[in-house]
């Protein structure tokens, strides 16, 4: 399924919701937030921070805030999708039209909006960078590629080492190598296309 690019190209993917979908975005269009397309999915900003998103999947639609943690939640309405998993992100689920509450769910964004601007969110935790060995044997052997790989962020040269690490076998951690080398070489990151 292809990405969509605007909203209504991501509700009429989703006609089951469509009323769902529709009365949510609604609801944020009132409110200071900016909307955007991330990932696909209808995504409303404040000064270029996610604070909350709609989207359908198999048996409901929803809102979610991206720092819902913070949320008070005084109807017990929210959840985590992925306990254990999921550290700030929280869902409000509707299965249909009738279970929407405007006032209420206004409520909700309103009090996200707040604490945006006061500056509540969870901040990832910092993995440490671990270098698979097939990958530091390649950078001791080739000053040009060591120094490239140097200069990239935090984030990218994550990606190249965990790409190698989580191959099982070792000719394929071989072959990942092979192609990580001109990436790197080019200064390109290994999900750069998804970015």
């Amino acid at each position: 399924m292809k990405m969509a690019k605007t909203p209504e190209e991501y509700f009429a993917d989703n006609p089951d919701y469509l009323d769902i979908l529709e009365k949510l975005r609604s609801i944020l269009l009132n409110t200071e937030l900016e909307e955007k397309m991330k990932w696909g999915i209808p995504t409303y900003c404040l000064k270029d921070k996610n604070v909350a998103g709609i989207g359908a999947f198999k048996s409901y639609a929803g809102i979610w805030f991206f720092n819902g943690v913070f949320l008070k939640d005084p109807e017990n309405v929210l959840i985590n999708a992925q306990e254990g998993k999921t550290k700030g992100m929280r869902q409000w689920r509707f299965e249909a039209i009738g279970e929407l509450d405007e006032a209420l769910i206004l409520t909700y964004i309103k009090e996200a909006i707040e604490n945006q601007k006061a500056g509540k969110e969870v901040k990832p935790e910092k993995k440490p960078l671990v270098i698979p060995e097939e990958l530091k044997e390649a950078l001791a052997s080739d000053s040009q590629l060591s120094e490239i790989f140097d200069g990239l962020s935090l984030s990218v040269k994550r990606e190249f080492a965990e790409h190698i690490e989580e191959a099982k076998r070792e000719e394929t951690k071989q072959k990942r190598l092979e192609k990580i080398i001109p990436m790197i070489l080019d200064g390109v990151g290994l999900n750069d296309k998804y970015k």
